[in-house]
């Protein structure tokens, strides 16, 4: 029996989540959103492409929650995009409320089910998730750090000129202005690029890795990245499934890892068959470890707004 994976909201995100996970054959795929026809258009339209892509899976759309049922990873995409000029703390209030009520009608479909939260202001929502669901800690994750890394990997080999397979990059903390790029831990074929780059160059790739979201939101006008969110997802969907054990960086509750105690916040985390299986400490800079601090005070802001 093929493994279930149900995508709430069907815009560019989660419609984007849907094909990969049907492309890669990783599971049946059920895309909700409450447009009525949005989900359903979408869902016949990949599941018409399987016979050309040579994939046996079933992808269907629905506006109700019934169809989610017994789903085995629950991928939450749903709120109100990033505009021009908006920033991720302005999409809270709305989104919040919009994360409590999928919370609620996918847990009484999916009691045993993983939560992967894509919603912005990522680690913020993911907390509410986690208060809502009522899960522990290891079936609630959030998806920031393996997109934050793979835009910082992305300008470290065409900076080098290398292969994007020869990069590995740590973005830590949250998913936001406060993110904390790991130049140290950042290598190319193991060698580390602190000795391949220039330290003020080094400074810019990271700047730009922080204002990743942002620059695509100016280029669109209209909407906000899609395509890398939905393949970060994807990663940690395909890592789950598979029980691969994957070091990916997401956001994670802690509970006294890294000094930091009852927020969600990106780090390296071991991802497998019970969802989140370990989160790895790794040894900071006492500027690095300041960063990381700063950026949880930032969560634990937005997460007081609204009461979670």
């Amino acid at each position: 029996m093929r493994k279930k994976v149900s995508i709430v909201g069907a815009g560019n995100v989660g419609a984007t989540a849907a094909h990969w996970i049907a492309a890669k054959e990783l599971a049946d795929v059920v895309l909700v959103d409450v447009v009525e026809g949005v989900p359903q258009g979408k869902a016949l339209d990949l599941l018409e492409a399987m016979p050309i892509a040579k994939c046996d899976v079933h992808v269907a759309g629905a506006n109700d929650y019934a169809a989610t049922a017994n789903s085995d990873i629950v991928v939450i995409t749903a709120g109100i995009p990033r505009k021009p000029g908006m920033s991720r703390d302005d999409l809270l209030q709305t989104n919040f409320k919009i994360m409590s009520d999928v919370v609620q009608k996918v847990v009484a479909q999916s009691p045993e089910s993983i939560l992967i939260i894509v919603s912005n202001p990522l680690d913020a929502m993911a907390q509410a998730a986690y208060r809502q669901a009522g899960f522990n800690r290891e079936r609630v994750i959030g998806m920031a750090g393996v997109l934050d890394s793979a835009r910082f990997r992305t300008f470290i080999a065409a900076e080098l000129n290398v292969s994007v397979e020869n990069v590995t990059a740590f973005v830590l903390g949250g998913h936001g202005d406060t993110m904390v790029p790991l130049a140290r831990y950042s290598t190319v074929a193991g060698i580390p690029i602190t000795e391949l780059i220039a330290p003020a160059r080094l400074e810019e790739l990271v700047q730009r890795t922080r204002d990743g979201g942002a620059e695509i939101v100016k280029y669109l006008k209209t909407g906000s990245a899609y395509y890398a969110p939905s393949a970060a997802a994807v990663e940690m969907v395909e890592g789950i499934l598979k029980d691969k054990k994957k070091i990916l960086p997401c956001a994670a509750f802690l509970q006294g890892e890294y000094g930091i105690d009852g927020f969600y916040i990106g780090v390296p985390c071991k991802l497998g068959a019970a969802g989140l299986e370990q989160i790895i400490e790794i040894k900071l800079t006492p500027e690095e470890d300041a960063a990381l601090k700063k950026s949880a005070a930032a969560v634990k802001e937005l997460c007081a707004v609204i009461g979670v």
